[in-house]
């Protein structure tokens, strides 16, 4: 059985030893236990391999000693070289060299050599070795060392010896291990002083891809001129080039020569010796290699010449109309000799009839290179159809520092797809092959996340390395996939439109009659229709497209049926079970899961259903469901099952039936990127891999959900398009809301006269009956009230509701190419207005006009919060001149249809004239007529450009682009309003470089959120700070605010992160205890599956901080982390190291705690199951000792950790995500977990942090559910924007109410006046009741069994009559769907 096979894998059978290669399908995802003698072995969970690393492989592979005989015999002298490098590329030639020295009988001495690579110095074992090779060691060699911790360990270990040693060299690596260079008399311990070129290069900032330029064409020139400079000085700069030459030249021949240059000029021994040695050869900087061509070329014209006149080829190769594929090749591996993985691309490329330009370069920066041999210099146009990048990094700067712009900008002119692949780098084949976190984190830093920024696609890796060599060989199957995947790209530009087919893909979740088309934010089948019609006008074939988009529905789902064993859905197509099989070939695998197909999911018993509907060569399909959300029993499995026979039977038909040349996702989010297999990495037994199959991917996504994009870009290789949210509105106030906000007006003006009592006493029974009671403490009615007293009491009520009616909500739905109006971008224009931008030095409007008054905006937002009358008041003034300023602006800058024209005219225009700048116009008729001009100017400037972003409209012209085979320009996904690069949508989604969170602005954010939730806990818990705060991590949270939500965990537990010379976070350090002014408080982190797929880097990062915290000496009462620890490690038997496991998330592969599974299908039957899934499902920690392990089951440490919270945390930081909008966040929440759990069976405190706004706040979960119910599900203004929306608004509305039992059942924070209104409003109301039944029954009866549940479960308290109501209606509107008339 295969050692390194971890937790949720099966294992081969018996047979198979420690160390033999593991066949790809030996490790698929386990369910069941297999039936008695099916031969096949039981799901294991087996030790963690080796050292628990990732990387398991030593340093002796790369050990050459002379051997014993004739060089001992005549004493000669040893020199011993050892190297440290990033890639194994290295390996085999200098292993040739050295051998092919000591070979040589006239030889002058003998040399030995080991070789390391950095990744295996994390092992302390192997550090010790090399410490100890260091220590007899005459000459040190380093590359490309750019991580963090690994080059503080080679410096610490390389400073100790280098006095002592011959020569240190280090080839471009970090400044600090770059200042160990040592050479005779020439150093780089005064890097950034000298003032040689050579030295200027280090000093620049950004020394990008240019930096590697420069430095190779120094490299050219400078031996020639240092050779005629007399001083040693000069010499010795002049070998250290030679010597880059000789390295960069990585051929055998140029690294026997490099050794004997540094052996006879500098090993003591050898002074004077006869040691002959030749200058480098030289290869082209860059060029064009072909593993048949007889030379590399430099000229395009040359290479096309020859590949012209081959006669190896095939027919096909020789079909003017074959695509062309660009290739992007690393010379360092050509050189070297190892570029086996990149001859097999080339000719499976080329046995599957596509032709190949493969280019190379020996910098870091590929941009160049792609245009001069690429581009045709006559005509400017392109002469491949998609380009490959086999190298995995950055088109520009590699690993060190990027130049995203210049390698768009490059990108933009070649204007076709552009597909990352990836070697192993860090792992060998067997070391990925059986991690089920697939790549390691590094290299997903550095090779997958740094590519995407540029618009690099399909993270396939495509060659493995060999523990033995060194030396990387082609993975055939993931070649085979890559190169099929490439070609189909490439097709897309050349096919013609009408000839194109086309599948997209709808979503329906939870599987309910109802929810067909179900996306974040996006009005599904208005915005399919609006893409169709305009395919049509564009040549494609879409025959028979209804009239209306209602009516696509009805052909799509017949009849609004939406549950999937009801004949009344579409069938596409019936596939009987042997087709299936012959088309499926992983249909065997899934049986583990599901039984033989077909089962009982898409199946009528005899043939798996395809449902969906056909026009010409559009398909509109159906994507089926997991499949087990309505199983409790599977639910709580910890580990997620493998996808149905239905499902992908789907895939098959999409690929091989359908024959589609690309299938198109529509919307945010569908379950295949989330199925089970590799996190990152895939292999071909890796389930999002087996079903994408070879269609090319592309996937609209909302562009405020850049992580779980990025889960589609990774393991469904998609290109990410993203769409608009809705504009955002705010609130509003309504009903007695309204009334309240009336009454405050009427106080103010009366307060000093003899009514002021009489309307005070009338505010605080209205705020009762909005139930404000809650939020507010109101004396009893009839109390008489001093003064000031009544003064506070109308300052908090009108707080309250200032913070209601500004609240942002996005309101309707979302249709694709329909951008919103400028008067619908207001609202969101005041919120970006709203915050300040230091780095561009744009202050916020809030900002600009309090200091007009004389006053700070944090102490008016400060005194607000408090309640203080003449604050509130003053901030609603503020609020207003704010959106009257912005309006005004917008006004100025449309057309009378509203839509917005040529701004940058319109904005010189209005922008330094003084009083004619439309905000100024309106300022001069409040009382902030004195606000700064400049900084106005500034300010509104920026939200010129802002609006122009907002209106812009990409969203289908980059679809277009991405159907014709074209590039669709990156961009950043997130929060629109704190990162308004975000748009325009229409941009293929990134995340971010996962090294640089957090940033410093988000550490600073960070620390005001975690005060003020300290504080704000000690006052509900008698003074004492809570011990232990359990939270959660989200991916898409930390992209939005670079990681201010991981910021507060470290400045809970009191330590602070440490950047690098790149900015990149891989190390923090403890804060003292003086500094922090309080004790170190434990936590208990909650990782998303999302943000573990994204950050595991950072997994590793707060592990390390809270184990060094935990193992600090100092007071328990001042650090509970090491409190809890010690009295864990008793408990637990183990170290307290080992006991301060605190960084928990699911298995690898799985995501969520189904416990949102369990609520939107109404499969539970009590809170102690969903408290199990939770447990079961969220219990697997990271081990920051054993990375490689990946993520290990630790239930009984996360139950003792979670048992000591006092309270529980979450984020929310925008706008358009609340609590009641999705059900991620009950789904995360432990509240009544942790009660259960403590021993005093106290209920946790729970919070709610809101950093929507400038003004940060943190509430009670109560105090935000309420602030949810009155701005979303009860608030007129929401609903009807939903209800424009029809089929899908009354979905939306069924969901808010869903996911508020969700949060009475996993913390019991939701008030009765809640459900109460929501049945008046929804239910009671006849019209209302009307038109949800007419627009989409199936919803409606969801909502009304919604209604029953609440009430069921004990969460409502209500009339009998209402629930009578219910139970009617429920029968009427079942009536109603089965076409009963009674």
């Amino acid at each position: 059985m295969s050692s390194l096979v971890s937790t949720p894998f099966a294992t081969a059978t018996g047979a198979q030893k420690l160390g033999a290669p593991v066949p790809l399908h030996s490790f698929l995802l386990s369910r069941r236990q297999p039936a008695a003698g099916r031969g096949r072995a039981a799901a294991i969970r087996c030790a963690i391999a080796g050292n628990g690393l990732f990387t398991q492989t030593k340093p002796e592979v790369r050990r050459v000693v002379p051997a014993e005989g004739d060089g001992s015999r005549r004493g000669l002298p040893r020199v011993k070289v050892v190297y440290v490098v990033l890639e194994a590329q290295y390996q085999s030639a200098v292993t040739a060299a050295v051998r092919e020295l000591n070979a040589d009988p006239r030889r002058a001495a003998e040399f030995e050599v080991v070789g390391y690579l950095v990744e295996e110095l994390r092992d302390e074992e192997t550090y010790r070795t090399f410490c100890a090779d260091l220590a007899d060691a005459n000459v040190f060699i380093g590359s490309l060392i750019f991580v963090e911790e690994l080059a503080l360990k080679v410096k610490a270990a390389v400073e100790k010896e280098r006095d002592r040693m011959d020569a240190v060299l280090v080839f471009p690596s970090m400044p600090e291990v770059m200042r160990l260079n040592k050479l005779g008399s020439f150093s780089m311990s005064q890097l950034g002083q000298s003032k040689s070129p050579f030295f200027q290069l280090f000093k620049r900032k950004k020394n990008s891809g240019g930096f590697a330029d420069s430095m190779l064409k120094l490299v050219r020139t400078l031996p020639k001129v240092l050779k005629y400079l007399p001083s040693d000085k000069a010499q010795d700069a002049r070998l250290y080039i030679l010597s880059l030459q000789f390295w960069l030249g990585g051929s055998p021949d140029n690294l026997q020569n490099f050794l004997k240059m540094i052996a006879v000029s500098y090993v003591p021994a050898l002074k004077g010796a006869n040691i002959k040695y030749d200058d480098p050869v030289l290869f082209l900087d860059a060029g064009i290699w072909h593993p048949l061509a007889p030379t590399m070329y430099e000229d395009v014209k040359e290479y096309l010449n020859w590949y012209g006149t081959r006669r190896d080829t095939n027919d096909k190769l020789k079909d003017p109309n074959a695509p062309v594929i660009g290739l992007v090749l690393q010379r360092s591996h050509i050189v070297t000799g190892d570029d086996g993985h990149y001859v097999a691309v080339i000719m499976e490329l080329e046995a599957k009839g596509a032709k190949v330009i493969p280019i190379f370069a020996g910098g870091l920066d590929f941009s160049g290179p792609t245009q001069k041999y690429l581009v045709d210099p006559i005509t400017g146009k392109t002469f491949v159809n998609a380009v490959v990048s086999l190298t995995g990094f950055a088109l520009v700067g590699g690993p060190a520092r990027q130049d995203h712009p210049k390698a768009i900008a490059a990108l933009q002119k070649l204007d076709v797809p552009y597909i990352v692949a990836l070697p192993l780098v860090f792992q060998t084949t067997e070391e990925w092959l059986n991690s089920t976190l697939g790549l390691h984190p590094i290299q997903v830093a550095l090779q997958v996340a740094l590519p995407e920024l540029d618009g690099g696609m399909e993270p396939i890796v495509f060659a493995g390395r060999d523990p033995r060599t060194g030396k990387s060989h082609a993975l055939h199957k993931r070649v085979e996939q890559l190169c099929t995947r490439a070609i189909r790209w490439a097709k897309l530009k050349r096919k013609t439109k009408a000839d194109k087919k086309l599948a997209i893909t709808v979503f329906s979740f939870p599987p309910d009659k109802g929810n067909v088309g179900s996306a974040a934010y996006l009005n599904v089948f208005s915005s399919i229709y609006s893409v169709l019609q305009d395919l049509k006008k564009d040549g494609y074939n879409v025959e028979g497209l209804p009239d209306t988009s209602e009516a696509l529905i009805e052909e799509v789902i017949h009849d609004k049926e939406a549950q999937f064993n009801s004949p009344n859905l579409n069938v596409a197509y019936r596939m009987n079970v042997r087709e299936y099989q012959t088309l499926t070939p992983y249909a065997n695998l899934l049986e583990e899961n599901w039984g033989k197909a077909p089962g009982h999911l898409n199946s009528d018993g005899e043939n798996l259903l395809v449902y969906g509907k056909q026009y010409g060569n559009v398909f509109i399909g159906v994507q089926p469901t997991f499949g087990y959300e309505g199983d409790p029993m599977r639910l709580l499995f910890s580990k997620s099952a493998s996808p149905h026979h239905g499902f992908a039977a789907y895939y098959t038909f999409v690929e091989k039936i359908f024959e589609a040349d690309a299938v198109l996702h529509f919307g945010t989010h569908g379950s295949l990127e989330f199925m089970p297999g590799k996190q990152v990495g895939m292999s071909d037994a890796c389930f999002p891999d087996s079903l994408i199959g070879n269609i090319p991917n592309i996937y609209y996504y909302a562009a405020n959900n850049p992580s779980e994009a990025t889960v589609a870009k990774r393991r469904s290789y998609a290109n990410t398009i993203s769409y608009l949210t809705p504009p955002a509105e705010n609130a509003g106030l309504y009903k007695g809301l309204k009334q309240l906000s009336e009454l405050i007006s009427s106080y103010q003006s009366l307060k000093d006269t003899g009514r002021g009592p009489q309307i005070v006493s009338s505010i605080i029974s209205t705020a009762k009956q909005c139930n404000l009671d809650k939020d507010v403490p109101l004396p009893e009615e009839g109390v008489e009230l001093p003064p000031n007293e009544r003064d506070l009491i109308v300052g908090k009520v009108y707080a309250k509701i200032m913070e209601i009616e500004s609240r942002l909500l996005p309101c309707g739905l979302h249709v694709i190419g329909e951008p919103p109006s400028a008067i619908e971008a207001v609202a969101t224009l005041v919120n970006i207005a709203a915050l300040d931008r230091p780095e561009d030095e744009i202050y916020s409007l809030p900002g600009i006009l309090a200091q007009t008054v004389g006053r700070e905006i944090e102490d008016v937002y400060r005194g607000s919060d408090k309640g203080i009358l003449a604050d509130v008041e003053l901030l609603k003034q503020i609020t207003e001149a704010s959106r009257g300023a912005v309006n005004a602006f917008v006004e100025r800058a449309t057309n009378s249809k509203g839509q917005v024209v040529d701004v940058t005219n319109k904005l010189s225009t209005m922008l330094g004239f003084g009083l004619s700048e439309p905000w100024v116009q309106y300022l001069s008729k409040t009382k902030f007529i004195r606000a700064d001009r400049d900084k106005l100017r500034t300010l509104f400037g920026f939200l010129g450009e802002c609006l122009k972003l907002i209106v812009e409209d990409n969203e289908l012209g980059s679809l277009k682009l991405a159907l014709e085979g074209s590039y669709v320009e990156p961009g950043p996904g997130g929060d629109p309003i704190r990162n308004p690069k975000v748009l325009p949508t229409g941009k293929n989604i990134h995340a971010l470089d996962p090294q640089s969170i957090p940033t410093t602005a988000a550490l600073k954010s960070a620390k005001i959120v975690v005060d003020r939730l300290l504080e704000r806990q000690k006052v509900d818990n008698g003074g004492k700070y809570p011990e232990t705060v359990a939270l959660v991590l989200w991916g898409t949270d930390n992209i939005k605010t670079y990681g201010e939500s991981l910021a507060q965990v470290l400045w809970m537990i009191g330590v602070r992160p440490i950047a690098d010379t790149f900015g990149r976070v891989n190390r923090v350090e403890p804060v003292s205890l003086e500094e922090l002014g309080r004790p170190r408080i434990d936590v208990v982190v909650n990782c998303s599956g999302v943000f573990r797929d994204l950050f595991i880097n950072q997994m590793n990062l707060l592990d390390r901080a809270v184990k060094m915290v935990a193992e600090l000496d100092e007071p328990a009462e001042m650090n509970f982390v090491r409190k809890h620890a010690q009295e864990q490690a008793q408990e637990l038997g183990v170290s307290v190291r080992e006991a301060a496991t605190r960084v928990f998330s699911n298995a690898s592969g799985s995501y969520s705690s189904n416990v949102n599974l369990a609520v939107e299908n109404a499969s539970w039957t009590d809170e102690k199951q969903l408290q199990d899934m939770y447990l079961s499902r969220k219990s697997f920690a990271f081990d920051s000792d054993a990375p490689g392990a990946g993520m290990k089951e630790k239930r009984k440490a996360f139950e003792l950790a979670l048992a000591t919270a006092d309270a529980t945390f979450q984020n929310l930081d925008s706008s358009e995500i609340s609590l009641t909008d999705v059900s991620h966040y009950f789904d995360s929440d432990p509240t009544k977990l942790v009660q259960g759990l403590r021993k005093d069976g106290r209920a946790p405190s729970s919070y709610i942090a809101d950093t929507t706004t400038a003004n940060a706040q943190v509430r009670t979960l109560s105090e935000t559910v309420r602030l949810d119910a009155r701005t979303k599900l009860l608030n007129p203004k929401w609903y009807e924007g939903m209800m424009k929306s029809g089929y899908e608004g009354v979905r939306e509305i069924e969901k808010r109410l869903t996911n508020t039992v969700g949060w009475s059942a996993t913390s019991g924070q939701v008030d009765n006046w809640v459900y109460e209104e929501a049945n008046s409003t929804f239910i009671e109301d006849e019209a209302m009741r009307k038109r949800l039944m007419d627009t989409n029954p199936n919803s409606f009866r969801k909502l009304v069994q919604t209604f029953l549940e609440a009430s069921g479960r004990g969460y409502w308290e209500t009339s009998e009559e209402n629930l009578e109501k219910l139970r009617e209606l429920y029968s009427e509107v079942e009536d109603k769907i089965e076409g009963i008339d009674r």
